[in-house]
């Protein structure tokens, strides 16, 4: 129900403002008050005829289109960069002001604008005040829901002009544009390993500090990331939710049953720039390059014989331990390798292969 308040102006009565029923917020028009109360019903009457998100207000599909016109008509004066919103050219043109006058205060970081503090607070409160209905997952900002959003609707309205591969949100495409790019921006000071984005810099720079801040309540294991951990998890529950439609295989990652996969398949997208010999995961062609390059990052603190591969160095240990982990069944002698162990069963067997 629309109800108008009014005030008295010298002989004349002037309308003022229309008050919404539900949270008694107030408007200067009933248009407005009008496409305030859609917040309220759920009503989203515009909608994109190229991806079918919808929306509240005219305005947001207006801008929403620019997503995939690449329309960016607020331009910053002092060095031309351009943006889809007006609110984040402003936000931008502090950097060339100076200006941030707003410091938090428990980190005394500072920010240019009292909005993006208020937001930056909820990281030491821990408050997550947006939602999602569908699967409950909360947000410390509305934009971090926004995007959340497309993982229940499948949009990805960013497009990769090379592969068109499409994406959810602008900045992984940015990354994945390094790939036919060959950039590799960011550089370890330790190693001079180079990486496509900086997250993947600080992961890997706890190779070298030792780092583990990722630790299983369960077994205390740590983890230098937290998929890792969220991974190993699954050790203990003995959840493995991914299954194979060809061989009932299950897997505890997805990735995991996607290689899987191309056991079945026979695709093996890695090749050896070398030999041109394929594999079906790049970890397998990191190690094959080994053969190439003579690498031997595995070293025997006993002898200091290198190897290759961890998993022989580990069998090499085996002849300084005494360690004979491989039992026949029939004369229980003992073996290092499990290939020799099948060899020796043979003469039980009678084969000869």
């Amino acid at each position: 129900m629309l109800v108008p308040f009014f005030f008295q102006q010298g002989l004349h009565t002037v309308e003022h403002t229309y008050t919404c029923g539900v949270c008694n917020k107030t408007y200067r028009s009933t248009r407005s008050l009008k496409a305030h109360q859609r917040v309220h019903s759920g009503e989203r009457p515009y909608r994109c005829d190229m991806c079918n998100k919808t929306f509240i207000h005219k305005s947001s599909l207006k801008i929403h289109r620019r997503l995939h016109t690449g329309e960016h008509p607020y331009s910053c004066n002092v060095c031309n960069k351009t943006f889809i919103h007006q609110s984040s050219l402003k936000g931008h043109q502090g950097v060339h002001s100076g200006g941030c006058s707003y410091p938090c205060d428990v980190c005394n970081k500072t920010f240019r604008n009292r909005g993006s503090l208020k937001v930056h607070q909820r990281v030491h409160t821990g408050e997550l005040p947006y939602g999602y209905d569908v699967c409950n997952k909360t947000f410390i900002n509305k934009r971090a829901l926004n995007l959340h959003e497309r993982v229940h609707t499948g949009e990805r309205p960013y497009c990769c002009d090379v592969c068109n591969k499409t994406f959810s949100i602008k900045s992984t495409l940015k990354f994945h544009l390094r790939v036919h790019t060959g950039e590799h921006p960011y550089r370890c000071d330790v190693c001079n390993k180079t990486f496509v984005n900086k997250s993947n810099l600080n992961l890997h720079q706890r190779v070298h500090t030792g780092e583990r801040p990722y630790c299983c309540d369960v077994c205390n294991k740590t983890f230098r990331q937290l998929q890792q951990l969220k991974v190993h998890q699954s050790v203990h529950t003995g959840e493995r939710p991914y299954c194979c439609d060809v061989c009932n295989k299950t897997f505890r990652q997805l990735q995991q049953l996607k290689v899987h996969l191309r056991v079945h398949t026979g695709v093996r997208p890695y090749c050896c720039d070398v030999c041109n010999k394929k594999f079906n995961n790049k970890s397998n062609l990191n190690l094959h390059l080994r053969v190439h390059s003579g690498e031997r990052p595995y070293c025997c603190d006993v002898c200091n014989k290198t190897f290759s591969y961890r998993s022989s160095l580990k069998i090499h240990l085996r002849l300084h331990t005494g360690e004979h982990p491989y039992s026949c069944n029939v004369c229980n002698k003992t073996f290092i390798h499990q290939s020799s162990l099948k060899v020796h069963q043979a003469v039980h067997t009678g084969g000869c292969s």
